[in-house]
């Protein structure tokens, strides 16, 4: 027998016993201590120890198991037909490995002229596996997964899921019919669900997935009726019918004839190569779904085939999962920091140990206010599992306890600000604390600056955060209207400033006096006053007089003002001092050309709502958007009953399939230069 250290038979227990630990965390509580990706990891060391020492791989071993054992509280389900997993690759060169071996196993070298094989493409939707029993077309069972060969009966509860059809529709319905599929919470809806808790004083969800298993795991399916839970099929088990499909896609297809929900994004390609073009595609449209998805799986699509190539202990050989970048890891909480922001917001920042998560580097994460501390129970030096998901900024999602040193410590808000000292004051009914140092405060000039000078706003070319830093600390300037009075010979005292770089700046700040009143009124950084706002002040008035002469109640006529908006407003335009560098501005020439109102109520597309999806080849999205608006239509983020256009360019996603089924208008981008023309 071959000869096995002790400090490998270690390891080896010790990754058996984690690894047990996490199923039942994962797949019985529904309380996951760990990532997806450290348990990837553990998972990986267990089967690398195996795979070198042959001898220890056993029936208990976690590697030969798919998932958890069935709960007590659930009738058990016996899987006449076992509910696999799939074989991960986690790179390019694992994915060409799997071709490989496919190809060996059908003995493709032996064939002439032999052509690609052709997968089926999907996304790996981050949900829970369900098995959906028919006979003769009605829904006689569902069940969880479980542990592959036993599942848990969730019938009552998969009834109240409006996706998953009780009666099959169409035509040629199979005698027995067992589909297989991915039950998830849709972002919004996870969303919606964890406001709902927060509100309640209760315990949120780490994540989608978290979330939908345990509302499917309710004895009351009450509870799982009120939670906006769908599903996709992506595979049969028993099937008994006279005609059988021959590809996976078609029987997708067919599924999707007897009323199933089919993803929208499932292709079939040709070749390895093809498989690779596809992921790239979804990983970089994957932060515009309005799911999670953590991979693709990719399928040999020809039935017959699959056959052939059969199964291994735990998977079939066929079929693979490419996995993303895990938007979930686990570091450890080094430090909190309080930044101040250009409204006096007191933001508390994370420091983190560095950890790889969501495709970058991530040493630092927001805890947003005094009640999410509270609500996290967290505390320096704990061990933590950060989520980001796409550009959104990473966050804490949870605390893992059982890793707390002895030497924790509570994370305490300052009274009084880290910059200028001044007290900070939390207002009735809002979460955050503010500092009260107004324009006294160094942090508040700062970021009034810098957001000031942005692109959205007056789009100072060459003003960068570091510069105006060094700015206000030289005490070059005090306001965003001391920018104007800055000259070549102020600039070349700065650090790192040399001649072409500061008559640059300078001639930049000259050219950003011609603006819009839209984005003059954006730039001054009022509470709640974004773009879209900004633009509908402007539209609604005309002119900045105007804006400033007007009270609430003028305000409130408005669309899409609200009485805490227009109470902002108010505010800013009854402060003196806010007034005082308004006139300055417009002194330094500052200009804009006011709004005829004449002229504004003639505009074709008042009223309307538009939103712009997918790429621009011709016009850019920020042209398309101002065109808009200056047409009168307001832009928006989403595509709801609402809207009254939508835009769709290259690589449109998931607003083009809403807006679809909501029988919304479409305009390529050829179309809609077309309309614009027409409009003048």
């Amino acid at each position: 027998m071959q000869q096995i250290s002790d400090d490998v038979l270690r390891e080896y227990e010790h990754l058996k016993d984690a690894l047990n630990q996490h199923n039942h965390r994962y797949y019985v509580l529904d309380d996951p201590s760990v990532p997806d990706s450290e348990y990837d990891r553990q998972m990986r060391e267990l089967q690398a120890i195996e795979a070198q020492y042959p001898g220890l791989l056993s029936e208990d071993s976690p590697s030969q198991r798919v998932g958890g054992k069935a709960l007590e509280s659930f009738t058990q389900v016996r899987h006449t037909v076992a509910m696999l997993s799939l074989e991960n690759a986690f790179s390019d060169a694992e994915l060409e490995d799997f071709d490989r071996r496919v190809k060996d196993r059908l003995n493709y070298a032996a064939q002439k002229n032999p052509t690609e094989i052709e997968f089926a493409c999907e996304p790996k939707l981050d949900g829970v596996a369900v098995s959906l029993l028919y006979e003769n077309g009605q829904l006689v069972r569902g069940a969880t997964r479980g542990d592959g060969s036993v599942g848990e009966d969730i019938t009552a509860n998969v009834r109240t899921i409006k996706s998953i059809p009780l009666k099959l529709r169409g035509d040629n319905i199979p005698s027995l019919l067992e589909v297989r599929g991915e039950i998830y919470l849709p972002r919004p809806g996870f969303d919606a669900l964890n406001a709902k808790a927060i509100a309640a004083g209760e315990k949120t969800f780490v994540n989608p997935r978290n979330a939908a298993a345990g509302s499917l795991r309710q004895l009351d399916s009450k509870i799982t009726a009120s939670r906006p839970l769908e599903m996709c099929a992506y595979s049969v088990g028993q099937f008994e019918a006279e005609v059988t499909p021959d590809s996976h896609t078609h029987m997708l297809e067919t599924l999707g004839g007897w009323g199933f929900k089919i993803n929208e994004h499932v292709v079939a390609v040709m070749g390895i190569a093809a498989c690779e073009d596809y992921y790239s595609a979804m990983a970089e449209r994957r932060d515009q779904l309005t799911y999670d998805i953590d991979g693709i799986v990719y399928k040999v699509n020809n039935l017959a085939l699959q056959q052939r190539l059969g199964f291994v202990a735990k998977a079939p050989r066929w079929a693979i999962a490419r996995k993303f970048p895990a938007q979930e890891e686990m570091t450890k909480l080094l430090d909190v920091e309080f930044q101040v922001g250009r409204t006096g917001a007191i933001t508390p920042v994370a420091r983190l140990a560095p950890v790889f998560v969501g495709g970058v580097t991530v040493s630092n994460a927001t805890l947003h206010n005094g009640d999410e501390i509270k609500r996290l129970g967290v505390c320096i030096g704990d061990t933590v599992i950060i989520r980001r998901a796409g550009d959104v900024i990473p966050q804490i999602a949870k605390v893992i306890l059982e890793k707390r040193p002895e030497d924790a410590q509570q994370i305490v808000f300052p009274e009084r600000c880290p910059v200028c000292q001044s007290s900070v004051k939390r207002a009735e009914g809002e979460a955050v604390a503010r500092c009260t140092g107004g324009l006294f405060c160094g942090a508040q000039i700062k970021e009034a600056i810098k957001h000031f000078a942005s692109r959205k706003a007056m789009d100072i070319d060459g003003l960068g955060d570091k510069l105006v830093e060094l700015l206000v600390d030289a005490g070059s300037i005090y306001s965003v209207a001391d920018l104007f009075e800055l000259n070549v010979d102020q600039l070349l005292g700065l650090e790192r400033m040399a001649d072409k770089s500061a008559t640059n700046l300078t001639a930049a700040i000259t050219a950003s006096k011609e603006t819009t009143l839209a984005k003059f009124l954006y730039s001054l950084g009022i509470r709640e006053v974004g773009e879209a706002t900004a633009q509908t002040l402007a539209n609604n008035f005309g002119s900045l007089e105007a804006v400033i002469e007007a009270d609430a109640e003028q305000l409130l006529d408005v669309d899409d003002i609200g009485p805490v908006v227009a109470k902002h407003i108010v505010n800013f335009f009854s402060n003196p001092d806010n007034l005082s560098i308004i006139q300055a501005l417009r002194e330094s020439g500052v200009n804009w050309a006011d709004i005829d109102q004449n002229a504004q109520a003639s505009q074709p597309l008042k009223g309307q709502t538009w939103v712009l999806t997918g790429g621009m080849e011709i016009m850019s999205r920020a042209e398309a958007k101002d065109r808009l608006q200056a047409l009168g239509a307001k832009v928006a983020g989403s595509v709801s009953a609402k809207t009254s256009q939508v835009v769709a360019g290259p690589g449109a996603g998931s607003k083009l399939t809403k807006a679809q089924s909501l029988d919304i208008p479409v305009l390529d981008e050829a179309g809609f230069l077309e309309y614009l023309n027409r409009l003048g």
